[in-house]
């Protein structure tokens, strides 16, 4: 048996990890689903509530969007001028997503896990924890904060595959 190229594995490696977040998150999509109906219950029927419970709704609910922008760029679905790209042969859409990796993604991801990371760490060092009565307590906003450190770094993982799959199609012979 033939074994693949070094490169097709290292694809798969790649687009592997932003699939299994994209997992993650649509499980956590039913989760968020079900907890909004828990708080809705206990409002309306049992005229309860849990602010934690709340809230972990609206972090969870960031969460998806953070973590699933990989997952959505791997799948193409990301927002994107396809008026042009999708008439554009492969190789002309190779150099579209080369250079757009290259002059966009990648320096936002550094800039974005730049920008968060003293916020980030602030969170720990503080042992922050929500400020309203019976909220989130201490480590869940400090965790759900360094989401905003995962998500550069998994959408720079997906840019790196992005790049490297744009590389190989320049390089077919055309």
């Amino acid at each position: 048996m033939k074994e693949p190229p070094a490169d097709n594995r290292l694809l798969r490696a790649l687009d592997s990890i932003s699939i299994a977040t994209g997992r993650l998150t649509s499980w956590l999509t039913l989760i968020m689903v079900i907890v909004t109906f828990v708080v809705v219950v206990m409002r309306y029927v049992f005229d309860a509530g849990a602010v934690w419970l709340q809230e972990s709704v609206v972090w969870m609910h960031a969460v998806v969007f953070m973590v699933g922008a990989a997952y959505t760029l791997q799948q193409g679905e990301h927002v994107r001028v396809d008026i042009f790209y999708r008439g554009m042969s492969e190789y002309r859409r190779a150099w579209v997503d080369l250079s757009g990796t290259l002059l966009f993604l990648l320096p936002l991801c550094a800039f974005l896990g730049y920008k968060a990371w003293d916020f980030v760490m602030v969170s720990w060092q503080l042992g922050e924890f929500s400020r309203e009565p019976g909220g989130m307590p201490y480590p869940f906003l400090p965790i759900l904060k360094s989401v905003l450190l995962l998500m550069p770094l998994l959408l720079a993982v997906q840019g790196v595959s992005m790049l490297l799959r744009a590389l190989r199609t320049l390089r077919e012979p055309r």
